[in-house]
């Protein structure tokens, strides 16, 4: 659903998905409220941190993830409001299972990681390199073994595997 590069940019995500959560719990967190009011907001007009935030989240992959690869297309280290290359950190810690399900877009992921090598030490891009290679590291190890996930690979290595917002 929503995976067409043709889907209407001026709809929000409850109108795509058809799918309208109302107001958010009364106790509900920063975090929790900014995903309701996101939900709310025409798909054209999110910026970067607004994909950053949604696919950490893992909300609307299948509609948001064309939007994240486009932007990353032309800018690989496209910025949110943490650091240069945010958005590609969040676009690599989908699960494996979505990219198998979506090899064109695994291709385009591909693609913009292979330009992020092109652009050599980014350190020259004021971006933080460890942090970058380390999920770009994860994403290969989890196209060599997809039966690996990183709930197992964290198990193994005694890492956490919590999102970075």
């Amino acid at each position: 659903m929503g995976t067409s590069p043709d889907v209407d940019k001026s709809l929000t995500l409850e109108q795509i998905e058809n799918s309208h959560w109302g107001n958010p719990p009364a106790d509900a967190t920063r975090l929790v409220e900014t995903v309701y009011e996101l939900r709310q907001k025409p798909i054209g007009a999110m910026d970067t941190e607004d994909l950053r935030v949604l696919l950490l989240q893992q909300e609307s992959v299948d509609v948001l993830m064309p939007l994240a690869l486009s932007r990353l297309d032309q800018r690989p280290l496209s910025e949110g409001d943490f650091y240069r290359g945010d958005l590609l950190v969040a676009v690599l810690k989908i699960p494996q299972p979505y990219w198998q399900q979506h090899p064109d877009q695994h291709r385009r992921a591909s693609a913009v990681i292979g330009a992020v090598e092109a652009l050599g030490n980014l350190d020259d891009h004021d971006a933080p390199r460890d942090t970058i290679w380390h999920q770009i590291d994860e994403f290969r190890r989890a196209e060599s073994d997809p039966r690996d996930t990183r709930a197992e690979h964290a198990t193994k290595t005694g890492r956490s595997t919590q999102s970075e917002l």
